[in-house]
């Protein structure tokens, strides 16, 4: 008995980016604010970091909430209906339920339900593996439309009064639309991961270890002497926040990213005179200007330098600069963009894409 021949859905030759939306929360911290928790100065932070003030969402707004104001922009930007969508994908490390994902509970706020939906956890790099992802789905013929997010409320896990990360870190939200096009407009994406460096960035605490040791305190009770208050404030230390090893990130983001940002330019074929912008993920202003640096960006490329009023915004950085890129300079729009995001994992990931 021969065995019948499988139909395969039609595949497309290119895709691009559509639409593009944005969401910042009006809370505004500067870094005097931030020196209330921490031992340092405005001067020292903008020296080193290039921050003046970072964006945080209020208790009652959502990593889903953000999430939905940036992808309805982008929806309407791209010209589509949210029943168009054939997939959502959410990049985030900060939706703060292992299950269920964000991406479904927001399909289902958008209007795009049944679309498949799922979360991307990858940290920084997030939104480039989410592009990624969205390219290979619409060019397989698997979806018409997809939508990638990169939403985070980090401000929900960080210590105020630590120094390493938590005066870097700020909340937001940004989105793209990805659909077929008629010319090539997402380039080869350039990725991959080291894990022997896994705890460069990362957590104080598993949730694991937050279980075991309310169990423990719930155990020992009153009678050894923990009262109520003294429970919650074990929970309190115990809350997993994030920290980081500097000087680790900083040079493996400056000679290793180099690298891989080049590795993109030659996957599409083209070299960095022929951008006409550069959007890193926004981690620290000398990390961006050492990489313009190495990579030898002629002066006409324009460079996103977002995380000076934004912070940085882990998956949500690379969509709010281009957004912010793109609002003060229109003219850039259909101009090549190279993009690249690195993070805790150590991840990373690359493409040149033409701008929406």
């Amino acid at each position: 008995m021969s065995t019948p021949t499988l139909k395969q859905t039609q595949l497309r030759e290119h895709t691009r980016i559509l639409g593009i939306g944005s969401y910042r929360p009006d809370i505004i911290v500067t870094n005097d604010d931030v020196c209330q928790w921490i031992d340092s100065s405005d001067e020292w932070i903008r020296q080193r970091t290039g921050i003046v003030t970072r964006h945080r969402a209020p208790a009652d707004v959502s990593v889903i909430d953000m999430a939905e104001g940036a992808a309805r922009e982008a929806i309407t930007r791209a010209g589509i209906e949210p029943s168009q969508l054939g997939a959502v994908i959410v990049s985030t490390v900060t939706h703060p339920f292992a299950t269920p994902s964000a991406a479904s509970l927001l399909a289902d706020r958008l209007g795009a339900t049944p679309a498949p939906a799922y979360d991307v956890s990858a940290a920084c790099a997030g939104y480039c593996y989410g592009i990624a992802q969205a390219d290979a789905l619409v060019r397989s013929g698997t979806a018409d439309y997809v939508l990638v997010i990169g939403a985070e409320k980090l401000s929900d896990v960080i210590d105020n009064h630590e120094r390493t990360i938590s005066f870097l870190l700020g909340d937001g939200a940004g989105a793209v639309v990805i659909g077929p096009a008629d010319q090539p407009g997402i380039g080869p994406t350039v990725w991959g991961s080291d894990g022997s460096k896994w705890d460069a960035i990362g957590m104080t605490h598993s949730l694991l270890e937050v279980r075991n040791r309310g169990a423990a305190d719930k155990q020992a009770g009153p009678a050894d002497g923990l009262d109520a208050g003294a429970a919650a404030e074990t929970s309190m230390t115990l809350w997993p926040t994030l920290r980081q090893d500097g000087q680790t990130v900083f040079r493996w983001a400056v000679w290793e990213m180099a690298k891989s940002a080049q590795q993109a330019l030659d996957a599409a074929g083209i070299t960095a005179a022929d951008l006409a912008a550069f959007v890193p993920h926004q981690a620290n202003m000398r990390i961006i200007d050492e990489l313009a640096k190495q990579l030898k960006l002629p002066e006409s490329v324009v460079i996103a330098r977002d995380i000076a009023d934004a912070g940085n915004t882990s998956a949500a950085s690379i969509p709010l600069a281009t957004y912010r890129l793109l609002e003060e300079h229109p003219e850039l729009s259909g101009g090549l963009s190279l993009q690249i995001g690195f993070g805790a994992g150590l991840v990373f990931g690359a493409q040149v894409v033409v701008l929406p």
